[in-house]
């Protein structure tokens, strides 16, 4: 029986199975090996891939930084397993992290969520200060409204109301017309769906009109009880054909003019928006109304009274009469005015 001779081919297959497990296990252990952050960002460190940059830069930019070494290795790798493909935008690179969990968050794009977030009641100024004021965004102060509102939607002349308040979360490559396209198609969605369930016999012409009295519910007070019997006392007098006469209009309509209080003479200057002074509705929302506010104003509570006035404690009392409802005006505004009261119809 003769015994097992390594030949010359048989030596260049052994030596091939050993380099092959030995480039394997570095390959393996280099991929697998937590990266490293700055002593000083222990937890994690924040990195961004800007727009139009490949693998291999970022790699090579991993590397100065000394977060991972042999960028050329992992890039190959990334080449055989298909992980190429990498997504801009801003990173976290955590402690726990290894080059291949980094391939596996710049392919799939598992950028940072940031998030902003409305409050009902704001108007379009107000959203756009808001934004200005957010650093992941890159924001124009030069921006121009015309332009802006084409970029979100063609048909749309006002903003004012068309945005629905609400937390939105966007990533470093998204814009300022990304965010308000999201908020817009959501206001659209929302009004669309309440409208096809509204009451019947209101007085509104179109969805637009209804959201126009949303907004107006919606500066009115902030109390969930009430916004249905508000709704309700402004859809009793549209139908009479009696002026809404409701101070938050009035205010929107001053613009900077409105330092904190209504005048007497500001009820009897006329603006658009005046309600003391016109009748209906004024030409466009005054405010971007939440759900709640749109509801009421498509679900107005039934009822008679035909006028309210602020308590002076953050609720309304209301009356349905003129007699009844100017003895209200006497006891809370007069007698038992507070610092912060607020008017009403």
């Amino acid at each position: 029986m003769s015994g097992f001779i390594l030949t010359p081919l048989r030596w260049l297959f052994v030596i091939l199975i050993v380099i092959s497990l030995w480039v394997y296990g570095y390959v393996t252990m280099l991929l697998d090996s937590p990266v490293n952050l700055p002593k000083e960002q222990s937890d994690k460190f924040f990195f961004n891939i800007p727009t139009g940059s490949n693998l291999d830069q970022v790699n090579f930019e991993l590397e100065a930084q000394n977060i991972l070494s042999q960028p050329k290795v992992i890039s190959a790798y990334a080449r055989l397993v298909d992980k190429i493909d990498i997504k801009a935008g801003d990173y976290w690179i955590e402690s726990s992290d290894s080059p291949r969990s980094l391939l596996e968050k710049f392919n799939q794009g598992e950028v940072i969520q940031y998030r902003v977030t409305f409050l009902e009641g704001w108007n379009f100024s107000k959203w756009i200060e808001h934004l200005a004021s957010i650093n992941q965004l890159q924001f124009d102060n030069k921006i121009n409204i015309n332009q802006l509102l084409k970029a979100i939607n063609p048909e749309l002349d006002n903003p004012e109301g068309w945005f629905f308040p609400d937390t939105y979360a966007f990533t470093s490559s998204d814009t300022l017309v990304d965010i308000l396209k999201r908020a817009h198609k959501k206001m659209q969605r929302v009004l669309a769906t309440e409208w096809e369930t509204r009451e019947p016999n209101l007085p509104y012409s179109s969805p637009y009109e209804a959201l126009i009295m949303a907004s107006i519910i919606e500066k009115e007070t902030g109390r969930v009880d009430e916004r249905a019997e508000i709704a309700g006392v402004f859809v009793r007098r549209l139908e009479r054909n009696m002026r809404l006469q409701t101070d938050p209009t009035v205010i929107y309509g001053m613009g900077t003019r409105y330092s904190g209080d209504i005048k007497r003479s500001d009820l009897k200057r006329y603006t658009p928006y005046n309600t003391y002074m016109i009748n209906g509705l004024p030409p466009t929302p005054i405010a971007m109304p939440g759900f709640g506010s749109i509801n009421a104003a498509l679900h107005p509570k039934e009822g008679s009274s035909l006028y309210f006035v602020a308590r002076g404690d953050g609720g309304h009392f209301f009356s349905d009469s003129l007699k009844e409802h100017s003895a209200a005006v006497k006891r809370f505004q007069i007698n038992e005015r507070r610092k912060d009261y607020k008017t009403s119809p």
